[in-house]
């Protein structure tokens, strides 16, 4: 029987809270939060809008529309360099 190692995903490095967008990917949901960009010719700020592919850990439920908080941790896959640290909206 193989064993099944488990390593434990240590958050660290910057920290953002935003809203999951999507949750159709298993363990994964996609996360989107907005910032604003000062633009000096205008004098003026504009939104703009970062999104991300994040992990969600088991011990963590999440839903569509539900404002997270995540964390940079390793790159676990090709495109997921964040982890769910926090369901804020519960």
């Amino acid at each position: 029987m193989k064993k099944k190692f488990r390593r434990n995903i240590a958050p660290h490095g910057r920290v953002f809270s935003g809203v999951v967008i999507s949750r159709r990917m298993q363990k994964t949901a996609k996360v989107q939060w907005e910032r604003r960009v000062y633009l000096r010719k205008y004098e003026r700020y504009e939104k703009r809008r970062s999104t991300v592919i994040a992990h969600v850990p088991e011990n963590i439920e999440v839903n569509e529309g539900d404002r997270v908080m995540i964390q940079e941790c390793r790159p676990i896959s090709k495109t997921k360099n964040f982890i769910i640290i926090k369901n804020e909206s519960k």
